[in-house]
């Protein structure tokens, strides 16, 4: 089985942090984005990884070679982000060799059993009832078997959505139609959709089901990044033993950050060698390096090697930046 992750998105929405970092290396739980989903691929025992990259795709590489030396990765390139269909075809060169394909958005975190979707004798297509389905792709099924799938549609035909997560027994069959599909310019909303794509699979006879994911995270905006936070620290009781500070669990410390006289907690990350000091600091993410002084820090996410001292603070602050409350 090959695993495609395609991570060549910009995160506009998640700015001033992905001016200097693509959105899989944002910091959450404990550990980049694309690490979660790398964790538990990894598990899985797929052939190769195929990571698309784009937007400061260079440290994508630098990440995963240095953390994953282990596994087998490849990387393509995206320069014009026209789709997750593209992004997908691209990899033909390398992914397109008669194995099954598992496909995973490179900013979508689930909690689900992924081994018993990459076991089934069929296309899966991960799903999730939402709210409002017209943001999303979304399946009309008969029974577990799709009939159609329409991507953002007005009216939509059920509210079952699509969670970034594919597992394509017929792979060759997915990679021929989106060469159709791209040779005739065929786009939705602008771009190439993966969505028509399989839709074209369906349409010459291969079977997809649906499998109700557990938990998906969705990781594009400050808040939900904050929320998604708070989602996977839950359940964890393990906190560092610090003289002189208070944990409030769950919390994610790494190792090497410094706490002193401060109480962290709950819901709260902070990543390697950041420093906490004479502060209250609950439902935040410091990234690697911040460094945060007699304040009360809330909601916040703090962006690598940046400074935040003095007063209560609500901050969304990028990297190497300083907020300083005389």
């Amino acid at each position: 089985m090959k695993a495609i992750i395609p991570a060549a998105g910009i995160g506009t929405r998640l700015r001033p942090h992905t001016h200097t970092l693509p959105k899989a290396l944002l910091y959450v739980a404990g550990r980049p984005i694309i690490s979660h989903i790398l964790e538990d691929v990894k598990k899985l025992g797929a052939s190769s990884v195929v990571l698309i990259v784009g937007y400061k795709g260079e440290l994508i590489q630098e990440y995963v070679a240095k953390e994953y030396k282990d596994l087998n990765a490849e990387f393509v390139f995206q320069a014009e982000r026209s789709g997750i269909g593209h992004a997908v075809h691209l990899t033909r060169s390398v992914a397109d060799t008669g194995e099954p394909a598992l496909i995973i958005l490179g900013d979508t975190i689930l909690r689900t059993d992924l081994a018993r979707i990459v076991g089934s004798r069929t296309n899966v297509l991960g799903v999730k009832e939402v709210d409002d389905p017209r943001r999303f792709g979304v399946c009309e099924v008969r029974g577990k078997r799709i009939v159609r799938l329409v991507e953002k549609p007005k009216d939509p035909p059920s509210n079952l959505a699509l969670v970034g997560l594919y597992f394509l027994r017929d792979s060759s069959l997915l990679f021929q139609v989106l060469g159709e599909q791209i040779d005739k310019g065929i786009r939705n909303h602008g771009e190439y959709q993966i969505t028509d794509a399989l839709q074209m699979m369906i349409d010459r006879g291969s079977e997809f089901e649906t499998f109700q994911v557990g938990e998906w995270y969705d990781c594009g905006k400050p808040e939900a990044l904050l929320e998604t936070n708070r989602r996977l620290l839950e359940g964890q009781t393990e906190v560092p033993a610090t003289e002189g500070s208070i944990f409030v669990p769950p919390v994610s410390i790494a190792p090497t950050a410094r706490i002193v006289n401060s109480i962290v907690g709950p819901h709260v990350s902070i990543a390697a060698d950041s420093a906490v000091e004479n502060s209250i600091v609950k439902d935040s993410i410091l990234d690697r390096g911040a460094n945060v002084s007699n304040c009360l820090l809330a909601g916040s996410i703090v962006g690598s090697q940046a400074v935040v001292r003095g007063g209560f603070q609500h901050l969304n602050i990028g990297d190497s930046s300083e907020v300083i409350h005389e």
